[in-house]
């Protein structure tokens, strides 16, 4: 399988990003409402905890609608996918350090470790528009910690935003593909 076929796949199957980062999107949500109404901790744990289900979630939406949710064991990229969802938890310890010296820094933190995790899909989905993701979540956690903007929850609210564009931007640009679709 050529790299350019196992990206084929990944797009595929994972409908180019679009249902894993809506699910992140609402976890996201989820956890700056808890953030904004409810208190730190239940914020933090949403996130946190939520995101370990991004994943399984997503391949239960896939599987519910019918679709594929795994790649095929021969594509090459299979191990990457795996090794990339690694990335988060074990830099998570570090949002949780930023946290402790300045709880507004909890958002912020983790907006980048996740930013950062994302500059491998472009590989992986053969998908620039992935930089563009990561770019705005790196500087916007940056952003957010360096200025303090806002309040806690501000980079909550951001992200889930963000990772929604995303999922339709990624979710247009699939239906655009589709045989048949009308391209203005």
């Amino acid at each position: 399988m050529t790299v350019a076929a196992a990206q084929a796949e990944v797009r595929d199957v994972y409908l180019d990003g679009a249902v894993g980062q809506a699910v992140s999107a609402f976890i996201w949500l989820a956890s700056a409402a808890a953030g904004s109404w409810i208190g730190v901790r239940p914020a933090a744990l949403v996130v946190v905890v939520g995101g370990a289900f991004i994943f399984p979630l997503t391949q239960a939406i896939l599987r519910a609608a019918g679709r594929r949710a795994d790649l095929d064991a021969a594509n090459p990229l299979r191990g990457l996918a795996m090794q990339i969802a690694f990335t988060v938890p074990l830099m998570l310890p570090v949002a949780g350090a930023a946290a402790l010296y300045r709880i507004e820094w909890f958002y912020p933190a983790v907006m980048v470790v996740v930013g950062a995790h994302y500059l491998p899909f472009v590989f992986l989905y053969g998908m620039p528009a992935f930089a563009v993701l990561a770019g705005a979540l790196v500087a916007g956690g940056l952003g957010l910690g360096w200025f303090g903007i806002g309040g806690f929850a501000t980079g909550g609210w951001a992200t889930g935003i963000a990772l929604l564009a995303f999922a339709a931007f990624a979710e247009s640009r699939r239906r655009a593909r589709a045989p048949g679709a009308i391209v203005a």
